[in-house]
């Protein structure tokens, strides 16, 4: 029976083999006892890398327990498991995937615990300090980061409590201009209602100036009109009228004279004379006349002339009963008419505007004469006179004064 010897790696001792190493050298010794002779391993020789399987007693099942790793072989004979189980770990060692266990004495073991305590002591007191270098390295890495930071934010901070600030002076001007802009607001407010009301009350009084004025101005073309229609219409021929009915002369309706056939009443008389005093009157007035010698007074049906040159009364209106003798007042009257018309005849020839009468007075003998027909005269007084001749030539003076009466029209009521 031979016997494979190991030595420690350290110290070149023997080892002393457990007692199932032991017992699994001498089983594969004795079956090569068996077959052929045995080869022992030179001590100093490296030894052959093997694994044994051992049953646990509790299980009673085989599992592959490593043992050591040699270098060699201790038996010449090995069988296939072996070769198997060597090779495959073999492989796992060159591969890294397996650590070579390397026999040793329990000296050299314990030796070499402590001196991998200590080793371990040492790395963990190395790695506890670079861990400290690391952290402390990374604080003040941190902290100098922290610090950047820090004194970034801190600008920023300043600048944000400058805008900050800035924002408050802006709002608090805001809010002035928006305090000013309320009372601006407000004031303008009051002044629109002002306004308005102002423009309410213009617009009412304008509403009724409007209305005035249209009033105003349907009166003034009614006035306008009127206006056209007065200046179209002569005053004289609307207030005065004279006209002819037969041999009697007519004035306003009121005939003037009387014929023994066709009797015509004092008061009738009276009346025309009343109004031929009043158109002489009003034509003189017109024509800017003043008479020499009388004046007229026409006062309707007892219209009379007062002489200027003493006080005696002329009349134009009678009873019937007035003198017989020569100078009665009414023929003195009717006379002194004729002289007051034969100065506006005179007055009207001056002036421009050509006048022509048909029948002349003759003042001084108190007549009419029909000086574009026979020539004939006819005496205006009662006495020693017949009604036919008084009455022609009172219709002989109411022609010449219808006549005047148009020329006066055309003169004065013209523009």
């Amino acid at each position: 029976m031979s016997c494979t010897l190991f030595l420690c790696q350290r110290c070149n001792e023997p080892l002393k083999l457990s007692k199932e190493l032991l017992a699994m050298q001498r089983a594969p010794s004795e079956a090569q006892d068996h077959a052929s002779p045995s080869t022992e391993m030179p001590v100093s020789g490296e030894p052959e890398a093997s694994t044994s399987c051992t049953s646990h007693p509790d299980g009673g099942e085989k599992s592959q327990e490593r043992v050591f790793t040699l270098l060699g072989e201790f038996l010449s004979l090995r069988s296939l498991t072996i070769i198997q189980n060597t090779t495959i770990e073999t492989a796992e060692i060159l591969s890294g995937q397996k650590d070579v266990d390397h026999p040793l004495c329990v000296d050299c073991t314990d030796s070499l615990l402590m001196q991998l305590d200590a080793e371990l002591t040492l790395t963990e007191s190395d790695n506890q300090t670079y861990r400290s270098f690391v952290k402390r390295e990374l604080m003040v890495t941190d902290e100098e980061k922290l610090q950047a930071e820090l004194l970034c934010l801190e600008q920023e901070e300043a600048k944000l409590a400058q805008e900050l600030e800035d924002v408050d002076h802006h709002c608090a001007r805001v809010a002035a201009d928006l305090q000013a802009a309320e009372a601006e607001n407000k004031k303008l407010y009051q002044q629109k209602q002002q306004y308005w009301m102002e423009y309410s009350a213009l617009k009412m009084e304008q509403l009724e100036l409007m209305d005035q004025l249209c009033s105003v101005e349907n009166q003034l073309a009614w006035a306008l009109r009127q206006q056209r229609l007065l200046k179209e219409t002569s005053i004289f021929n609307s207030t005065f009228t004279i006209s002819v009915e037969g041999p009697l002369g007519v004035i306003n309706n009121f005939r003037l004279g009387c014929l023994p056939g066709l009797r015509v009443g004092w008061n009738e008389i009276n009346a025309a004379w009343g109004q031929t005093a009043l158109l002489l009157f009003s034509l003189s007035k017109r024509a800017g006349l003043q008479f020499q010698r009388y004046q007229l007074v026409p006062r309707g049906a007892h219209s009379y002339l007062k002489s200027l040159t003493g006080d005696e009364v002329l009349l134009l209106f009678s009873d019937g009963s007035h003198s017989v003798f020569l100078n009665n007042k009414f023929d003195c009257g009717m006379k002194a008419f004729l002289d007051c018309l034969e100065q506006f005849v005179e007055k009207a020839e001056k002036a421009k505007g050509y006048l022509c009468l048909p029948y002349r007075v003759h003042v001084n003998e108190g007549m009419m004469e029909d000086a574009w027909g026979t020539g004939e005269r006819y005496a205006i007084r009662t006495h020693l006179n017949t009604e036919e001749e008084w009455t022609k030539a009172l219709k002989f003076m109411l022609t010449n004064l219808k006549l005047i009466l148009d020329w006066a029209s055309l003169r004065y009521c013209q523009h």
